[in-house]
């Protein structure tokens, strides 16, 4: 009989040997789904999304009375403001009867929260614990795409502001409108006739899911600070959405309704319950993310990981023709290209590519526009720009300035061939410019 081990390793090469981009398409979805299902498994036993879970959890511990304070003090002024406990009821739910009591509690802290009494600087701190946590979100989601640079602050604080206080009004306004269409007498009469009624009865059944998806996709589509396209956010919030609704029916079925919790923790069970339930919905939430993430980027499901570094090689070979891309737009008078422009273009994770135009904007051969998203632009005249300057500026990226190691520890001779090979480098490429390198091409 053959070992665990082996049987597992022979699946994985079995699932990982052929080129899909040439298989049927009866085989491509099979062996895709697999894939998709090996890369998401392999994200979760690395620990990196816990870490960020775990960071979410005690985030909005801390957080979530200032967020429902600012909603509730929004919502109350349109009148819908008792919509956010019934709302908060059924997302607690799965706690059982705890789930009633604790929203009762957060229901009553947020009514102790008066605008009036806080005064300026806590007002501004509300806004300030709010904005924080979505700036928490958005970096867990930034992560899992690989972007490591955050919104500027003032398209920051104007976005999450937005989201926080008028998120709220849409969302139960639009479920108003729906109540007070559904009461109309007219409507009321369709839905009497079959199978109107039937239909509408079902689809009722269905909207709950429905919202949840939307939910999910339309954070999918906005917290990440890179371009998310519509059918693969619709793709992972769907399954974001049944692992959610199927976490939900587990949670309630077998951890709620256990007593071992009560007998081991008394008083701190229900604490250890919300403490697991946010835990888990967080890791739905990022794993949702993180296949949104493979679906539109599927040069990133390899057998495995891709590493976080450039050699040395392409290193030179990817700055050199960021550069070029760069230098050709600009030349060519054609909009500047960003990161994900360039990423697509070369087939490079944009983790990589943002590196490199790092390392050619510190050195002053690339400047950042002020458009949004950011776009890059030679720093100065393409005529001036020499290329053993661009190799050199690529190849010391991330040497210390302050801390210079390898410099009187290194032996005489080795140290007088590194300086003879970047010497006949700068003589080979002389005075060549990028300029010289546009026009060859």
């Amino acid at each position: 009989m053959m070992p665990f081990a082996d049987i597992f390793h022979f699946i994985v090469e079995l699932i990982w040997k052929h080129d899909l981009s040439k298989a049927p398409w009866y085989r491509r979805w099979p062996l895709t789904v697999l894939r998709l299902l090996y890369v998401t498994v392999r994200e979760l036993v690395s620990g990196e999304l816990a870490l960020y879970v775990t960071s979410l959890v005690y985030t909005t511990l801390l957080s979530i009375v200032p967020l429902l304070a600012v909603s509730f003090s929004v919502l109350k002024a349109f009148g819908v403001h008792n919509k956010i406990e019934p709302t908060l009821m059924s997302l607690l739910e799965p706690l059982g009867p705890k789930g009633a009591e604790i929203t009762q509690h957060i229901i009553g802290f947020v009514q102790n929260v008066k605008v009036g009494v806080l005064g300026a600087v806590g007002m501004a701190f509300l806004l300030y614990t709010v904005v924080a946590m979505l700036q928490k979100i958005e970096t867990a989601f930034n992560s899992v795409w690989h972007v490591h640079r955050l919104r500027n602050f003032s398209r920051r604080f104007s976005t999450y502001l937005t989201v926080v206080l008028i998120g709220p009004v849409l969302i139960f306004t639009a479920i108003g409108i729906t109540a007070s269409v559904t009461s109309n007498s007219l409507v009321q009469y369709l839905l009497s006739v079959e199978p109107l009624g039937t239909l509408y009865l079902e689809f009722s059944k269905l909207l709950p899911y429905l919202l949840v998806w939307v939910a999910f996709s339309f954070l999918y589509i906005f917290i990440p600070n890179t371009d998310v396209r519509l059918k693969p956010a619709l793709i992972g919030g769907l399954i974001a959405a049944v692992l959610w609704q199927t976490a939900g029916w587990v949670f309630t079925h077998f951890i709620a309704s256990s007593g071992k919790y009560a007998a081991i923790y008394s008083s701190f069970a229900v604490v250890i319950l919300v403490l697991i339930w946010l835990y888990v919905n967080w890791l739905i939430v990022l794993v949702g993310a993180k296949i949104t993430f493979f679906i539109q980027n599927p040069r990133h499901m390899t057998l495995e990981r891709i590493p976080p570094a450039l050699s040395s090689r392409m290193r030179d070979r990817v700055g050199l023709a960021i550069m070029y891309l760069i230098g050709k737009s600009h030349w060519h008078g054609e909009s500047p290209p960003g990161i994900d422009d360039l990423s697509q273009q070369l087939e490079v994770p944009p983790e990589l590519v943002e590196k490199q135009v790092e390392a050619l904007m510190e050195k002053g051969f690339l400047l950042a526009t002020a458009t949004d998203p950011v776009a890059y632009v030679p720093g100065r005249d393409i005529d001036t720009i020499r290329l053993s300057d661009l190799v050199f500026a690529i190849r010391s990226a991330g040497e210390s300035r302050r801390v210079k190691f390898g410099e009187s520890g290194v032996p005489e001779p080795v140290d007088k061939l590194v300086g003879e090979l970047e010497k006949a480098m700068g003589d080979r490429l002389h005075d060549r410019t990028l300029h010289d390198l546009l026009a060859a091409g």
